[in-house]
């Protein structure tokens, strides 16, 4: 039996061939083809989602755009503040119409949606600066964008009597990138443009305005002395105190009562031995 066994021929099965390089090569494409073909397919569906957010955004601009005709304010008011939380360059001249709207509540939020949209506003609002009955909504939005473009038509605007203050204000909310502007006002001939720039310096009180204010002190001006000295006690630091003690002996009696109070209001403070830069 068990030579039987012995004698019985084994199955054997044929051996694979060894791969060829054509063979690995053509399977290494056809894996590579399969990830581009899927990340193909991903890279579409993102792009459609996009494009789909895209239109639902756009849809969404032209009902908010629709509502701005609305007779009731609140509606109005509510469809400028989305608008302006969209921060889409297609809702600026939508948010520039709102600015003439009937109601100063509307007008208010439109000042600050074109604000929120920023730097793609600044063209449109810089227009509007032409047109006396929109001029103040624009100067205040751009008070509220942080770009470069808006300085020079803001600090023009200081020679205007009528918008002088609207212009300080914007200047001031604007901050730090005004101080290097409103300190070479200071030197300005026109008296008004001096006094609006010592305003606007002691309204953001930026330590690096301190020794040009003190510079101010001297002028033959009363009321700029005067602010220069508030824009010192503003900025609270110990060499505003020590520059606007003089002033104690001015010859104008408004400046001389002022400073009195100035300084026996700032002892009760602890001074700042630095102002905020």
């Amino acid at each position: 039996m068990e030579q039987e066994q012995e004698d019985q021929p084994q199955e054997t099965f044929p051996t694979a061939p060894p791969a060829s390089d054509e063979l690995t090569d053509q399977v290494a494409a056809d894996l590579v083809m399969a990830d581009s073909s899927a990340s193909d397919a991903a890279y579409a569906g993102s792009q459609d989602a996009v494009a789909l957010e895209e239109e639902q955004v756009k849809d969404e601009i032209d009902i908010q755009i629709d509502l701005l005709t609305d007779p009731d304010w609140v509606v109005r008011r509510e469809a400028v503040i989305t608008l302006g939380e969209m921060g889409d360059e297609r809702c600026v001249e939508p948010l520039a119409r709102a600015l003439r709207d009937g109601d100063w509540q509307v007008r208010e939020v439109a000042i600050e949606a074109m604000g929120h949209v920023g730097s793609p506003a600044v063209e449109t609002l810089l227009k509007l600066l032409r047109d006396w009955e929109v001029r103040k909504y624009a100067i205040l939005a751009l008070g509220k964008i942080r770009d470069e473009r808006v300085l020079d038509p803001l600090m023009l605007q200081l020679r205007n009597d009528e918008f002088k203050d609207d212009a300080i204000n914007a200047l001031v909310e604007l901050g730090e990138p005004s101080v290097p502007k409103l300190i070479a006002a200071l030197k300005d001939k026109d008296e008004n443009v001096r006094k609006s720039a010592v305003l606007g310096l002691g309204g953001i009180k930026n330590s690096e305005a301190i020794n040009p204010l003190i510079e101010m002190l001297g002028d033959k001006d009363w009321f700029i002395r005067l602010t220069a000295a508030a824009a010192l006690e503003s900025i609270g630091d110990e060499r505003g105190r020590e520059a606007i003690k003089p002033l104690l002996k001015d010859p104008d009696v408004v400046v001389k009562m002022r400073v009195e109070r100035i300084l026996a209001k700032w002892k009760k403070q602890p001074v700042a031995q630095s102002a905020t830069a």
